[in-house]
C-alpha cells in the first residue's frame, strides 16, 4: 500500500470540526468503563490490521505511557501464537477486535461473539464493540487524510 506524499490533503479536525467533536466525544464514551490497557491493545490490533502507522504510532506510544511492557507490544499482531502474554479477557478482545474490523471478510462469527460475551458483561460488551468501531473510524480518517507516523497532532 502506497500514498501520495505529494498531495495536500485536508486537516479533517479544522475542515469538519463538528464530524471531529463528534467523533471524539464516541471515542471518550466508547473508553468509559474499560481497562486503559484494554483500549490500547484493541486500538493497537485495529491499526496493525488496517496498516495505519499513524495509529499504530500514537497508540504504542499511549501503551507505553500507561505502564504497557514492550513484550506485551511486540506479541500484540501475534497473540494468538503468544496467548501466555495476555488475559483471557485480553484474547477474547482481541479476537472480537479482529472480527469487527474484517467483517467483510466473514462477519463476526457466533463462537468468537459468544467467548467475548463470556468475558464482558452487556455494557462492558457494548464499549468494546463501540471501541472497535471507533478506531477503525480514527483509522480510516488517518489513513484517507494522509495522517504521518509520528506526527501526533492531539
Amino acid at each position: 500500500m502506497t500514498t501520495n506524499t505529494t498531495t495536500t490533503r485536508i486537516n479533517f479536525a479544522k475542515t469538519a470540526p463538528k464530524v471531529f467533536r463528534a467523533l471524539i466525544g464516541f471515542d471518550a464514551a466508547a473508553r468509559e468503563g474499560l481497562d486503559p490497557a484494554l483500549v490500547e491493545l484493541i486500538q493497537i490490533r485495529a491499526s496493525h490490521l488496517n496498516h495505519c502507522a499513524y495509529c499504530l504510532h500514537m497508540h504504542t506510544n499511549d501503551a507505553r505511557k500507561a505502564g504497557e511492557s514492550e513484550d506485551r507490544l511486540h506479541m500484540v499482531p501475534v497473540w494468538r501464537e503468544a496467548r501466555h502474554f495476555f488475559t483471557p479477557q485480553e484474547q477474547a478482545a482481541l479476537a472480537l477486535t479482529e472480527a469487527v474490523t474484517l467483517i467483510a471478510d466473514g462477519g463476526v462469527p457466533d463462537d468468537v461473539y459468544a467467548e467475548a460475551a463470556a468475558h464482558f458483561d452487556d455494557e462492558q460488551l457494548a464499549h468494546v464493540l463501540a471501541l472497535i468501531f471507533t478506531i477503525n473510524t480514527w483509522n480510516r480518517v488517518a489513513l484517507s487524510t494522509g495522517k504521518v507516523a509520528g506526527t501526533d497532532e492531539r
